[in-house]
């Protein structure tokens, strides 16, 4: 069965970084877009950070110059450095793969960043 597992998050003071990582497994098609995307408490759940398998990405206006999404194709993995990190970036963040062949979006489990002094 798909399974996205994510990893990465924890506490960092403000100006610190982490590096959230997802890794999907039983996916026999190429995955399309994936995404990073994050729900802070009483929020509504917000794109953060997507890539194309081409490469393109596009971020939300608060993380760009910031935050830098990747991915490995080979081991069907996307990344989110994240660097200067705020107070404002604390939420629970989930990672998102997109498989047109499977008509099908699938998610992690969510990992908390904590920014806090």
């Amino acid at each position: 069965q798909v399974q996205l597992v994510e990893s990465g998050g924890g506490l960092v003071q403000p100006g610190g970084s982490l590096r959230l990582s997802c890794a999907a497994s039983g996916i026999i098609f190429s995955i399309d877009t994936m995404g990073w995307y994050r729900q802070a408490p009483g929020k509504q759940r917000e794109l953060v950070a997507t890539i194309t398998t081409g490469g393109s990405t596009n971020y939300a206006d608060s993380v760009k110059g910031r935050f830098t999404i990747s991915r490995d194709n080979a081991k069907n993995t996307v990344y989110l450095q994240m660097n200067s990190l705020k107070p404002e970036d604390t939420a629970v963040y989930y990672c998102n793969v997109r498989v047109v062949a499977y008509h099908a979006d699938y998610w992690g489990q969510g990992t908390q960043v904590t920014v806090s002094s």
